[in-house]
């Protein structure tokens, strides 16, 4: 049998490595003789099995420290997103707050305003009373300069006759008495006047103390909500060290694992050589014995399509019209979006005080607007409505998320397992799936 020579067929068996065997080696001779019109590929490299097995070991080693390092990161990430839902909460609280300062001052203002009317009738009822008396000093003095003093027996017993006596009792009785009259009638005005008067002062002192107390709970939840973003700037950084150690673990993990591959690869890759020479020698024996070789195959069937289809309401359509507005805090009315306000945290490093949108809140204002007013805390939007056990929530009800500490997010509910909300500084008005961690057992009802 004549041997083609290697240099003539294109390829050579590599030196540099030693794990062809014997048997290989017969293979490529007996499939290089000619006669059969097929060209036979080089065989690929052979790795020895030490070579496999430390790069496995390798390749375990890094894969067992990025599980340690992923436990690590799961654990620092519930962490960060507790956190998040506690300024979330903090937010809220600020956000209730500022809506009790608010009506705090209102009431305080109008307060003052009833002492200070209280205070002007008290003052007009004064100045009455003082007139009235000085007609009165007068009516005495013309009285005494006719003789006849009020009230004094002179006036009767300086009476000419009987006649007159009676008389000048008519005329006494007939001015006197009616000045006298009228001035008990201001006193008792002003008495009252006065007793508003102090009412009304009491009422304003009381008003001035809710909003003292308002604007300390205000201040109050405006240090919380600072302390609780610090926290989460200090587990973010935490965080953003671990996922670059988890990073450069998994890029180590993947130079080793690809090390694996490749020696695994060119192991496969000479099995699969050895396989198909074999394969190779069957067909031309098959064919030296049958002299005709054939096949075919079958069209393989296309896989069936999909349904798809789906309709909202007038109410879930005003929350899905704003889907992809910026996240304000503080921002959106029953009119639409409006721009957010500072918190002194977040919101502000992301810019929401410079923003026209909606937080989660503002959002359920707006998309209720037609059916009733809601207030901007989602405390307050929790016990607006009908609460309904989460068994029994349909499209159009207000999901919450909260605790022992209060509300701090509120969503709307699509149906389906989908709900419309405006999740957090940074994002946008979105549709995503009902998350069941830190969900309150109720949702609020306001529609049927």
């Amino acid at each position: 049998m004549a041997v083609v020579p290697e240099r003539r067929r294109g390829w050579k068996v590599p030196g540099a490595r030693r794990g062809l065997t014997v048997s290989a080696l017969a293979l490529v001779i007996l499939f290089g003789a000619g006669g059969t019109g097929l060209a036979a590929p080089p065989p690929p490299p052979n790795p020895s099995d030490s070579e496999l097995n430390n790069s496995k070991a390798e390749a375990n080693a890094k894969a067992g420290e990025v599980g340690r390092l992923t436990n690590q990161l799961a654990q620092a990430e519930q962490k960060l997103s507790q956190l998040q839902d506690d300024v979330e909460l903090k937010q809220e609280e600020a956000n209730k707050a500022l809506v009790d300062l608010q009506s705090a001052q209102d009431a305080a203002a109008q307060a003052e305003n009833d002492a200070k009317a209280a205070r002007t009738e008290a003052d007009a009822a004064a100045a009455a009373i003082e007139k009235a008396r000085t007609d009165l000093k007068t009516f005495a003095a013309a009285s005494f300069q006719q003789g006849s003093t009020v009230g004094s027996l002179s006036a009767y017993l300086s009476a000419d006759s009987p006649k007159d006596m009676l008389a000048r009792a008519q005329l006494l009785d007939a001015v006197g008495g009616d000045r006298l009259n009228a001035l008990d009638r201001l006193q008792q005005a002003q008495t009252e006047k006065a007793n508003k008067d102090s009412a009304a002062r009491k009422a304003a002192e009381i008003a001035q103390q809710k909003q003292d107390a308002a604007r300390e709970a205000k201040n109050s939840a405006d240090s919380a909500q600072t302390a609780a973003i610090r926290a989460q700037d200090s587990q973010a950084t935490q965080n953003t060290q671990l996922e670059k150690n988890k990073s450069d673990v998994e890029q180590q993990l993947y130079a080793a694992q690809s090390k694996v591959d490749g020696l695994q690869g060119q192991r496969q890759r000479y099995q699969d050589w050895l396989a198909q020479k074999q394969r190779e020698d069957d067909e031309r024996a098959r064919q030296a014995a049958l002299g005709s070789s054939g096949g075919g195959g079958r069209p393989a069937s296309r896989p069936p399509a999909g349904p798809a289809g789906s309709s909202i309401e007038a109410v879930i359509a005003r929350a899905l019209s704003k889907v992809g507005l910026p996240y304000a805090w503080g921002g959106g009315n029953a009119s639409g979006p409006t721009r957010g306000i500072r918190d002194g945290g977040v919101a502000d490093r992301y810019g929401d005080y410079n923003k026209i949108g909606f937080d989660c809140s503002g959002l359920m204002i707006y998309a209720f607007a037609g059916v009733t007013g809601l207030p901007h805390y989602s405390g307050y939007q929790y016990t607006a409505g009908r609460r309904v056990p989460l068994s029994q929530m349909r499209r159009g009800d207000m999901l919450f998320w909260g605790g022992a500490g209060g509300i701090h997010h509120v969503a709307l509910y699509l149906g389906g397992g989908q709900m419309v909300e405006a999740p957090q500084s940074g994002l946008r008005v979105r549709v995503a799936p009902v998350r069941y961690g830190g969900i309150m057992p109720y949702a609020t009802r306001l529609i049927g």
